[in-house]
């Protein structure tokens, strides 16, 4: 009888990466039929295979202009509207490259997404978007 390695199950299949970093944001990907979840399983469908963890990474700097602006703003209340744009653009641009590289490794579904961020000394931010790039198949 042939062993499972630790946690897994008969008919696992842990593919190895393909592709450590994603092609350039200009790249167009394919969302076809393409899901991304927070959670770790999805209702109605099983995973056939896990790729194993994909991500998106950018690290912006800040404009000491708008920084100025927005120090200004936050004084007498209001959204930064231009942080707020800023904030939104490089999320997506994460999550865009998170999924062309899950797309890149053969999957067509991401469990267990998350974002963080961190501070990179005074003036950088970085954002990440990861996932754990798996097929899936509709159960039934």
């Amino acid at each position: 009888m042939s062993q499972q390695p630790y946690g897994q199950q008969p008919g696992y299949q842990q593919q190895p990466p393909q592709q450590q970093y994603a092609p350039p944001p200009q790249q167009q990907f394919q969302q076809n039929n393409f899901l991304c979840v927070t959670t770790n399983d999805i209702p109605g469908f099983r995973i056939d295979v896990v790729y194993g963890e994909v991500f998106g990474l950018t690290v912006r700097s800040r404009n000491a202009f708008s920084q100025m602006g927005a120090g200004l703003k936050s004084m007498f209340g209001g959204e930064l509207k231009g942080m707020t744009k800023a904030l939104m653009d490089s999320r997506n641009e994460v999550m865009q490259r998170m999924i062309q590289e899950a797309l890149n490794r053969g999957a067509n579904a991401i469990v267990g997404m998350r974002f963080d961020t961190s501070e990179m000394g005074d003036v950088w931010t970085e954002i990440c978007a990861y996932g754990t790039a798996v097929s899936i198949s509709r159960q039934g």
